[in-house]
């Protein structure tokens, strides 16, 4: 079953005893995923009794294309990009003692990785807040699907590591990435997921020291070839399900006019959300399978992300997405098809209406 199987100060006891730790993360990392684990990378590489003197002793490893701002992020902290071949820690014979896994709980995430890790998965510690995984893929987990970003667990995971009073203690360099986190993952705090609890670490955070405003100037700016694309989303918008279903999707051709990257159609999902009659979003958009460490074998690839809204009747978007191998949270989801847009459009309005019809007689 996807629950914890540890508590956070176990996961301490491991990650101080370990001479070498990999932090690993979902591909395509957004700010949770690399807010979490930079932060933990520098807590981790903090000069300490556990630390030998100072010297890094952790690192992260990302896979897919990364956003545009991750190394504004990471800085000098130990950290790579990798490509759909290269190994975790292939230029250094030692091998770690504790693979770190935050963000996600998923195979399928994983994937370029997979085969490296299967035969570790026993030296692998998941940090997860969403609502399904692979219970497989590590002994050690610890998941609260209440919490609204990794980085809100990983807060209080670094402040036991570094032994502080309250997370308005933590270093500076450690409080920023986890704003990050806190803030993508919630919307800039618009999003349904808030609660009391995440204004009061973002609170904590800001008072460690966090920037917000650095952060939001770099990860929120537009390009002229992100609006141009927003424009062409705009413009594809189709409503069903009585307008309460919204879609909207870039296409390849689309990325290609525009100039715009597959990092520009990040958070397009939420435009949608803006219609009052909407319950439920639907972003649509052309991938290449190198985007998720596949090979390509000349399929078309689909990426949808989904949003929903709390008014009844409700809809898990959650279970849309695992009904497609994907997953996430009742109300943000998401998951791939190998299929063309049009397809992954029709099998997104059956599963929808299929929700609202249950949500209905329920």
């Amino acid at each position: 079953m996807w629950t914890s199987t540890t508590t956070l100060p176990e996961i301490v006891m491991k990650l101080r005893a370990a001479r070498r730790v990999l932090v690993l993360t979902h591909l395509k990392p957004d700010g949770d995923a690399v807010g979490s684990s930079i932060a933990l990378v520098r807590t981790l590489n903090q000069p300490g009794p556990w630390n030998n003197g100072g010297t890094p002793r952790a690192k992260a490893w990302y896979y897919g294309p990364p956003p545009p701002w991750i190394e504004d992020i990471a800085g000098t902290t130990p950290h790579a990009v990798l490509g759909r071949h290269d190994v975790p820690g292939a230029e250094q014979p030692e091998e770690p003692d504790v693979i770190a896994v935050l963000d996600t709980g998923s195979w399928t995430q994983l994937e370029p990785v997979a085969d490296w890790l299967g035969p570790r998965s026993q030296r692998a510690i998941i940090v997860d807040h969403h609502a399904q995984g692979d219970p497989e893929l590590a002994p050690l987990r610890y998941i609260n699907v209440q919490s609204a970003a990794v980085c809100e667990i990983v807060a209080e995971l670094c402040r036991q590591l570094l032994g502080v009073d309250g997370i308005r203690d933590l270093p500076k360099d450690i409080a920023t990435p986890l704003y990050l986190g806190l803030a993508t993952d919630t919307g800039w705090f618009r999003h349904s997921n808030v609660t009391p609890g995440v204004m009061h670490t973002a609170a904590d955070l800001l008072a460690a020291g966090a920037e917000h405003v650095r952060l939001y100037s770099l990860t929120e700016q537009n390009s002229r070839a992100r609006l141009a694309l927003i424009g062409r989303a705009l413009a594809s918008i189709e409503l069903h399900c009585g307008d309460r279903l919204a879609l909207m999707c870039v296409t390849e051709q689309d990325f290609r006019e525009t100039g715009a990257t597959p990092g520009d159609a990040g958070g397009l999902t939420d435009f949608t959300q803006s219609l009052p009659s909407v319950q439920v979003s639907a972003f649509f958009s052309a991938a290449s399978p190198s985007e998720f460490g596949l090979a390509d074998d000349g399929k078309p690839v689909t990426k949808i992300s989904l949003r929903s809204k709390s008014f009844e009747p409700a809809v898990d978007v959650n279970i849309v997405a695992k009904a497609l191998g994907g997953g996430g949270h009742v109300r943000a989801a998401g998951t791939r098809m190998q299929a063309t847009i049009r397809e992954a459009k029709e099998r997104i309005i059956e599963l929808v209406s299929a929700q609202f019809a249950a949500a209905t007689k329920g």
